[in-house]
């Protein structure tokens, strides 16, 4: 996975990342931009994503229902993603077709049209998507957990937005968001596959040269102030399952905690993949929650963490089903529990050796395509830069049983988490 890289910053502040990968006739290609949810004030959040939607309406040279012909017939793939942090296009192609994916992207860097038609179109289409998420005890679980975690950073709402918002923005809104981040100097083209850079490079400069560089983005400063205490909420909706998310205030991926909680959440409940765009799955059957929760007390029907890698502090969560015939609290106890044997003595070296390897697995699976590949050069830049991947392993490595107990110590404790409870109106709750 980790082959030579070509790092070159244009003069107009484009950064481009190459890495040349001769195993197969593919090129991964990617532009990202320095731009997610992070950077929304509240009466314009999900800007970000409806931006996103936008960018594939079209634009005078490549009109949508062309272009998406025209990428269908290559036998490629193109999508999109917006992030907390970031917003990324991407385009996995035969490498003789790929010069279609480096036009499109630097036409629609500098060529949205905007229209105010298709704006009210994609209007009803994000509250759509809002709506439907809303069918989900899990989002609005989630949703109301990270608003009481984040009182006054922009992590607060979802990359979704508001419903609220997505009903009174306007087509200036939109295109001003989109001239003000949608800049070279705003962005990373990253690129893997069966591609010569010497080449690839002039065809990137002649394509992306003459596009100017804008003003630094505006950036929201609002520092989350350390919480004050242990926060539980409650949320009640349809279904019959009862849910439980329990956040922990974390360290942002840059930080020298961020990978001994890697490590702790392998143990704890499994290892996660930081991959968002895809990668394989290694069980959690063996980690201390679902060993203590599911087989042992039976107190939960499954157990799942995640630790995602951001620019600013984030959130560490823990998910719980908890069992039909069993208590909230009881489920919570349990939990508590297992984590107070971590705070009070170190775990094994072999739990951490296996926990080290899972995730080192994962971390494998999630990098072993041309298009992963091409995804994690410009992910790690946007939290840190590709070292933070080149590093990975033996950061994971480095990783002691005290290192653990030290971060479970520090983070896990009540004090700095929300639990959130989802109670169906439809179940029978237990009390």
């Amino acid at each position: 996975m980790l082959k030579p890289v070509n790092k070159i910053t244009l003069d107009n502040g484009l950064q481009i990342m190459l890495k040349e990968i001769h195993t197969a006739p593919i090129i991964s290609h990617w532009l990202w931009y320095r731009v997610g949810s992070r950077d929304e004030i509240p009466g314009k959040t999900g800007i970000s994503h409806w931006v996103e939607h936008l960018q594939f309406k079209g634009t005078p040279q490549f009109p949508a229902k062309e272009t998406e012909k025209a990428v269908a017939r290559t036998g490629g793939m193109w999508n999109a993603l917006t992030y907390l942090d970031w917003t990324t296009y991407y385009e996995t192609m035969p490498a003789d077709k790929i010069d279609l994916a480096l036009q499109l992207e630097a036409d629609r860097m500098v060529n949205g049209d905007y229209k105010p038609d298709e704006v009210e179109s994609e209007r009803t289409v994000v509250l759509s998507e809002r709506q439907g998420r809303e069918n989900s005890p899990s989002f609005l679980l989630g949703e109301a957990v990270r608003a009481a975690a984040f009182r006054v950073h922009a992590y607060h709402h979802e990359v979704i937005g508001d419903t609220a918002d997505l009903k009174t923005m306007g087509r200036d809104d939109l295109y001003n968001h989109y001239r003000t981040f949608y800049r070279p100097n705003n962005a990373i083209l990253t690129m893997a596959g069966d591609f010569e850079t010497e080449t690839i490079l002039e065809r990137i400069q002649q394509l992306y040269a003459a596009h100017p560089a804008g003003e630094e983005p505006p950036r929201p400063q609002r520092a989350e102030p350390p919480p004050r205490g242990e926060h539980s909420l409650t949320v009640e909706g349809p279904g019959e399952t009862t849910l439980v998310e329990v956040v922990y205030h974390a360290p942002p991926a840059a930080h020298p905690d961020f990978f001994p909680l890697l490590v702790l959440d392998s143990l704890l409940s499994g290892p996660s993949g930081l991959n968002l765009f895809g990668g394989g799955g290694i069980s959690n059957h063996t980690s201390r929650l679902y060993t203590a929760m599911v087989e042992e007390k039976n107190v939960a029907v499954d157990i799942m963490g995640g630790l995602p890698a951001t620019i600013d502090p984030f959130l560490y969560s823990l998910h719980l089903i908890v069992h039909p015939q069993k208590t909230v609290e009881k489920a919570l106890a349990v939990m508590d529990g297992e984590i107070h044997r971590l705070q009070d003595a170190p775990p094994t070296q072999q739990e951490i050796d296996r926990a080290v390897k899972q995730s080192r697995a994962l971390f494998a699976y999630g990098g072993e395509s041309i298009t992963n590949q091409a995804f994690w050069l410009g992910f790690s830049e946007m939290f840190a830069s590709y070292e933070w991947v080149t590093k990975y392993i033996d950061r994971l490595a480095a990783v002691t049983p005290e290192d653990v107990q030290r971060i479970a110590q520090t983070y896990l404790r009540p004090q700095n988490r929300v639990v959130g409870t989802y109670l169906p109106r439809n179940g029978k709750t237990r009390s």
